[in-house]
């Protein structure tokens, strides 16, 4: 055996090593974190959901959730469906090929996955809803309010993903990972192990600069390091700038009442382009912005949330003194100092928008 032949045996038998890992990781993940909830095929595609009827006390109209790159309808339900039980009729999804939903034949973008929800929610006798989008959900829900508009009854955004940052520039491992033959034997074998590695720091950079919840477990991030979901992961986050090219167009046609919530401290999405452009491009939207709040305003400051989805729905509420309550509660909070925040003029870091 020449060394050539040596080297490519050892290699092989080095991918088949690592296919092991991840099929032995992948099966201990989806141990660890089984489905919730339940599962109905629209628009050709098999969906995980959960569907919390209101109450008959309810005062709020249906809310529809969806959640953002690499997460799952636990990374919303969690933080929130405490907050509106009995006063709501509320749907958490996984969006398409996240969490445990399929992937389905028609969910490549943020268009396609507008329409899967607007099928979900039809099958779930929702008429109209408020939509809550977070980060890369906000592409999804800007998207849906513009080609479903009798379906939105208005439109609340938690630090979105929804306009073109400069260079359109993505991580590495997502343009890899979407591509048809390498990206398929780098998510076979390396994004697992090497993800499990990465995924605790990763999430505290998407907190960061507020503390990282004791419980955040519970939302079963780790769900994403499994194959296909990283890929249909890398294959939305990758996608992203050029669909919000075209769709942040059309943003001003929206006329569902909009509030906007962004931190100033957010170090995963440029808050200077996204949540500033909803807040010009939406007639009427009311733009939020919280000091000292990262990516997570779901989790850090939900009562904002709360009170965001009131104001929508009609009531009377004062959001900037609630930004100001929850802005003296946090501005202490020093975390995650190794953290870069992508600021202005440079590259995004849109890993888990």
């Amino acid at each position: 055996m020449n060394l050539i032949t040596a080297a490519v045996a050892f290699l092989l038998a080095l991918f088949l090593v690592l296919v092991g890992v991840t099929r032995v990781g992948a099966w201990l993940i989806e141990r660890r974190h089984p489905p919730v909830g339940s599962f109905v095929t629209v628009n050709g595609t098999r969906i995980h959901y959960v569907h919390v009827p209101a109450g008959p006390a309810a005062d709020l109209p249906p809310l529809v959730f969806v959640h953002g790159a690499s997460g799952n309808l636990n990374d919303q339900m969690l933080p929130l469906r405490k907050l509106f039980a009995g006063r709501a009729e509320m749907l958490f999804f996984d969006r398409p090929g996240h969490g445990w939903s399929d992937r389905g034949p028609r969910n490549e973008n943020p268009s396609d996955q507008a329409e899967t929800l607007a099928a979900l929610m039809e099958d779930q006798g929702i008429r109209d809803a408020i939509i809550i989008g977070h980060s890369f959900g906000g592409a999804v829900t800007a998207t849906f309010a513009v080609e479903h508009p009798l379906r939105t009854r208005g439109l609340v955004f938690l630090s979105a993903a929804t306009h073109p940052w400069p260079g359109g520039a993505t991580s590495w491992y997502n343009t890899l990972a979407r591509q048809p033959v390498v990206g398929w034997l780098f998510t076979q074998a390396l994004t697992l192990p090497a993800g499990t590695l990465q995924l605790g720091a990763a999430t505290k950079c998407v907190f960061a600069p507020n503390r990282l919840p004791d419980d955040y477990g519970a939302a079963a991030i780790s769900l994403v390091l499994r194959p296909s979901a990283f890929r249909a992961n890398a294959i939305d986050v990758a996608g992203l700038f050029d669909h919000v090219v075209k769709a942040s167009t059309l943003y001003s046609t929206i006329d569902a009442p909009t509030v906007v919530i962004t931190g100033d401290r957010d170090t995963v999405v440029y808050e200077e382009i996204h949540s500033e452009g909803l807040a010009r491009d939406i007639p009427g939207a009311e733009l939020v912005w919280v000091h000292n709040l990262g990516h997570k305003p779901d989790w850090v400051v939900p009562e904002l949330v709360l009170g965001a989805v009131e104001k929508v729905a009609g009531k009377t509420v004062d959001l900037d003194s609630i930004a100001r309550s929850v802005e003296a509660r946090i501005s202490g909070d020093a975390f995650g100092s190794e953290c870069t925040d992508p600021g202005l003029p440079g590259g995004e870091q849109p890993a888990n928008p």
